[in-house]
């Protein structure tokens, strides 16, 4: 790996035992511990380049080495940590060419989603569920939480995906929106984002619901090329982040 790819030297390792609680013994530790990661990672309490221990995470996870191993290859299939020998594992930086291919692999698949979903009619259960997902946005708004946001706004898409029918394309936009996932911290702090992002999503199942599948598209494509602009953005504020290229 070149010195332009490695992490950076100065990243200090947080205070594990405060961020993370111990695993619940009753179930699989290792999903348990890659969860945890995962979003401090996607929350920026473990930032770009830091390194991590395998000693102090299973030591704050109350758990041995091996599930805290298995939860570190997990999350670096994701993209979301780099392991190097004979130096540790490190956050992976950002990567602005992967999170533009991400973003056009995504764009790709949602489209497709929704194309299939405007060939055919919404069941009232489906529409139902869409509509509880867009409330839990709401309620979210209305109380400024945006973990609770970012939750109803990834079960929104998974749910457009799932009701496709096509088993992989949910597991498919999981693992593409990984990468974009984390530049969500640079651009949902505002309640005026959330709320055009919940317009966005209000629109895009109206279209769905009319089988209007351009204007749907449209309004989609829209929606998800935003991201590109809060990449623009977090990199020429917070370069330090990012990989070199």
């Amino acid at each position: 790996m070149t010195q332009e790819n490695a992490p950076g030297d100065t990243a200090q390792a947080p205070p594990l035992d405060a961020l993370f609680r111990p695993v619940d013994r009753s179930r699989p530790a290792a999903p348990q511990i890659e969860r945890a990661i995962r979003t401090a990672i996607l929350d920026m309490h473990l930032a770009p380049g830091q390194a991590i221990s395998e000693t102090a995470l299973a030591r704050a996870f109350g758990a041995s080495r091996t599930p805290v191993r298995d939860a570190l290859l997990d999350l670096q299939s994701k993209g979301l940590v780099t392991r190097l020998a004979n130096r540790g594992t490190y956050v992976a930086r950002l990567s602005r060419k992967g999170i533009r291919e991400s973003q056009f692999l995504r764009e790709a698949l949602e489209l497709a989603n929704i194309r299939r979903l405007c060939a055919r009619r919404l069941t009232d259960q489906e529409r139902s569920e869409l509509d509880r997902i867009l409330a839990r946005q709401a309620d979210a708004i209305e109380r400024t939480d945006r973990p609770a946001f970012q939750d109803a706004d990834d079960a929104f898409h998974l749910a457009l995906a799932s009701l496709t029918g096509v088993e992989r394309a949910a597991e498919l936009l999981r693992r593409e929106k990984a990468p974009l996932d984390r530049l969500r911290y640079f651009g949902l702090f505002d309640t005026d984002r959330m709320s055009r992002i919940l317009q966005e999503h209000r629109a895009i199942l109206a279209a769905i619901d009319d089988r209007r599948a351009p204007l749907a598209e449209h309004v989609a494509m829209a929606h998800l090329r935003a991201i590109l602009v809060t990449l623009d953005r977090a990199v020429a504020e917070h370069g330090r982040f990012f990989d070199p290229e």
